[in-house]
């Protein structure tokens, strides 16, 4: 399965780095060199994870991550930033409910590994849901089988436990 990142920072330099470190991958890599520019991609074709520089003109990545998380709460979002502080950290945290923060210059490898982890909590996380959804409509069905014909659930046993089915 190919999976979308949007990389966004203002860098030309960070983009072409970030975007051929996952080339390699099951991944189709956009760019942006703006958070508004982000937003206008988001709008067009949602993607799976987005990794954002802090500190960009206009909107930082941290205010630009809020907006993603409001929009579009399913994308995995990763923040990058050369000047890392407690206080960057916690607002990040807080307002785009970031899935990792990592400092300028970062290890390729390492955020290769995150992303890929955080894909497979999204996957295991939609597969969960899609099974609830499963039990969810299976309850119903017996429910509405047991309105038409009651009793049909019932499951007769006899004293050692075994199924009485009768004929």
């Amino acid at each position: 399965m190919t999976h979308k990142i949007l990389v966004v920072d203002d860098q030309e330099a960070i983009r072409d780095l970030l975007k051929e470190a996952f080339a390699r991958g099951p991944y189709k890599i956009q760019i942006a060199a703006s958070a508004e520019e982000a937003l206008s991609l988001l709008a067009m074709d949602p993607v799976d994870v987005v990794i954002s520089d802090e500190k960009m003109p206009g909107m930082s990545g941290t205010q630009f991550l809020a907006v993603v998380r409001k929009k579009y709460p399913d994308t995995i979002r990763i923040i990058l930033t050369g000047h890392a502080s407690l206080d960057t950290a916690i607002r990040a945290i807080n307002m785009g409910e970031i899935y990792r923060f990592f400092t300028k210059p970062c290890n390729i490898v390492d955020l290769r590994v995150t992303v890929q982890h955080a894909l497979e909590q999204k996957s295991l996380r939609e597969e969960n849901l899609r099974l609830q959804a499963m039990v969810a409509t299976q309850a119903m069905s017996i429910r509405s089988l047991e309105q038409q014909c009651p009793g049909i659930t019932e499951i007769k046993r006899d004293a050692s436990g075994a199924i009485i089915i009768d004929e």
